[in-house]
Protein backbone atom coordinates (compact mmCIF):
# COMPACT_ATOMS: atom_id res chain seq x y z
CA UNK A 1 0.00 0.00 0.00
CA UNK A 2 1.08 3.57 -0.57
CA UNK A 3 -0.54 6.96 -0.01
CA UNK A 4 -2.97 8.21 -2.65
CA UNK A 5 -4.54 11.54 -3.51
CA UNK A 6 -7.17 12.72 -1.05
CA UNK A 7 -9.31 14.54 -3.63
CA UNK A 8 -10.87 13.39 -6.89
CA UNK A 9 -8.81 10.70 -8.53
CA UNK A 10 -8.76 8.39 -11.48
CA UNK A 11 -6.94 5.14 -10.73
CA UNK A 12 -5.81 3.33 -13.85
CA UNK A 13 -4.90 -0.33 -13.95
CA UNK A 14 -1.45 -0.16 -15.53
CA UNK A 15 -1.24 -3.92 -16.11
CA UNK A 16 -4.47 -4.35 -18.09
CA UNK A 17 -4.30 -6.25 -21.33
CA UNK A 18 -4.05 -4.50 -24.70
CA UNK A 19 -7.09 -6.43 -25.95
CA UNK A 20 -8.98 -9.63 -25.14
CA UNK A 21 -6.51 -11.49 -27.36
CA UNK A 22 -3.24 -9.66 -26.65
CA UNK A 23 -1.48 -8.77 -23.39
CA UNK A 24 0.79 -6.16 -24.98
CA UNK A 25 1.06 -4.04 -28.09
CA UNK A 26 3.75 -4.53 -30.77
CA UNK A 27 6.22 -2.63 -28.56
CA UNK A 28 5.62 -4.89 -25.56
CA UNK A 29 3.56 -2.29 -23.63
CA UNK A 30 0.39 -3.25 -21.78
CA UNK A 31 -2.91 -1.61 -22.71
CA UNK A 32 -3.35 -0.15 -19.22
CA UNK A 33 -0.05 1.66 -19.51
CA UNK A 34 -1.02 3.06 -22.91
CA UNK A 35 -4.38 4.24 -21.57
CA UNK A 36 -2.62 5.84 -18.60
CA UNK A 37 -0.27 7.71 -20.96
CA UNK A 38 -3.19 8.96 -23.07
CA UNK A 39 -5.13 10.11 -19.98
CA UNK A 40 -2.16 12.00 -18.57
CA UNK A 41 -1.30 13.63 -21.90
CA UNK A 42 -4.84 14.87 -22.46
CA UNK A 43 -5.43 15.93 -18.86
CA UNK A 44 -2.28 18.06 -18.89
CA UNK A 45 -3.89 20.20 -21.62
CA UNK A 46 -7.23 20.73 -19.86
CA UNK A 47 -7.47 23.18 -16.93
CA UNK A 48 -10.76 21.63 -15.82
CA UNK A 49 -8.76 18.59 -14.74
CA UNK A 50 -6.16 20.39 -12.62
CA UNK A 51 -7.61 18.92 -9.42
CA UNK A 52 -7.99 15.37 -10.75
CA UNK A 53 -5.16 13.07 -9.70
CA UNK A 54 -4.42 10.42 -12.30
CA UNK A 55 -2.83 7.55 -10.45
CA UNK A 56 -1.81 4.06 -11.44
CA UNK A 57 -2.10 0.74 -9.74
CA UNK A 58 -1.12 -2.76 -10.75
CA UNK A 59 -4.15 -4.97 -11.39
CA UNK A 60 -7.64 -3.91 -10.39
CA UNK A 61 -8.63 -7.62 -10.66
CA UNK A 62 -10.93 -6.90 -13.60
CA UNK A 63 -8.88 -8.78 -16.17
CA UNK A 64 -11.76 -10.03 -18.32
CA UNK A 65 -12.84 -6.40 -18.85
CA UNK A 66 -9.42 -4.98 -19.66
CA UNK A 67 -8.36 -1.33 -19.61
CA UNK A 68 -10.14 -0.63 -16.35
CA UNK A 69 -10.26 2.56 -14.34
CA UNK A 70 -11.70 3.58 -10.96
CA UNK A 71 -13.08 7.11 -10.60
CA UNK A 72 -13.53 8.27 -7.02
CA UNK A 73 -13.78 11.32 -4.80
CA UNK A 74 -14.35 11.70 -1.05
CA UNK A 75 -18.04 11.62 -0.14
CA UNK A 76 -19.12 10.68 -3.67
CA UNK A 77 -20.20 7.50 -5.36
CA UNK A 78 -17.24 5.89 -7.12
CA UNK A 79 -17.26 3.95 -10.38
CA UNK A 80 -15.25 1.20 -12.01
CA UNK A 81 -15.31 1.22 -15.78
CA UNK A 82 -13.60 -1.09 -18.26
CA UNK A 83 -13.56 -2.60 -21.74
CA UNK A 84 -11.77 0.45 -23.16
CA UNK A 85 -9.39 0.54 -26.07
CA UNK A 86 -6.11 2.03 -24.89
CA UNK A 87 -6.21 5.14 -27.05
CA UNK A 88 -6.83 8.90 -27.02
CA UNK A 89 -10.51 8.57 -27.94
CA UNK A 90 -11.24 6.41 -24.89
CA UNK A 91 -9.11 8.68 -22.71
CA UNK A 92 -10.99 11.77 -23.90
CA UNK A 93 -14.38 10.20 -23.12
CA UNK A 94 -13.18 9.13 -19.65
CA UNK A 95 -11.88 12.62 -18.92
CA UNK A 96 -15.06 14.33 -20.13
CA UNK A 97 -17.03 12.09 -17.80
CA UNK A 98 -14.57 12.88 -14.99
CA UNK A 99 -15.22 16.61 -15.43
CA UNK A 100 -18.98 16.09 -15.09
CA UNK A 101 -18.38 13.76 -12.14
CA UNK A 102 -16.23 16.31 -10.32
CA UNK A 103 -18.89 19.00 -10.87
CA UNK A 104 -21.63 16.76 -9.43
CA UNK A 105 -22.64 16.91 -5.79
CA UNK A 106 -22.74 13.18 -5.06
CA UNK A 107 -20.98 11.67 -8.06
CA UNK A 108 -24.17 11.14 -10.03
CA UNK A 109 -23.97 12.39 -13.62
CA UNK A 110 -27.18 12.53 -15.66
CA UNK A 111 -27.13 10.01 -18.51
CA UNK A 112 -27.65 12.78 -21.06
CA UNK A 113 -24.27 14.20 -19.98
CA UNK A 114 -22.38 10.95 -20.50
CA UNK A 115 -19.94 11.02 -23.40
CA UNK A 116 -20.72 8.28 -25.92
CA UNK A 117 -17.32 6.75 -25.23
CA UNK A 118 -18.23 5.74 -21.64
CA UNK A 119 -21.68 4.33 -22.35
CA UNK A 120 -21.61 0.56 -21.92
CA UNK A 121 -18.33 0.67 -19.99
CA UNK A 122 -19.66 0.93 -16.43
CA UNK A 123 -19.00 -2.18 -14.37
CA UNK A 124 -19.85 -1.20 -10.79
CA UNK A 125 -20.70 1.82 -8.66
CA UNK A 126 -19.28 2.01 -5.16
CA UNK A 127 -20.84 3.94 -2.28
CA UNK A 128 -18.54 6.23 -0.34
CA UNK A 129 -17.23 4.95 2.99
CA UNK A 130 -19.88 5.00 5.70
CA UNK A 131 -22.78 5.50 3.29
CA UNK A 132 -25.06 3.67 0.88
CA UNK A 133 -26.92 5.14 -2.03
CA UNK A 134 -30.55 6.06 -1.22
CA UNK A 135 -33.55 5.87 -3.53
Amino acid sequence: MKPAAQGPSLIVCNTCRWSPEEREDADGVRGGTRLLEALRNLAAKDQRLNTLAIEEMACLFNCTQHCSIHLRSPGKIGYVLGRFTPDADAAQAILEYAVAYMESEEGVVAYRQWPEGVKGHFIVRLPPAGQVVGD
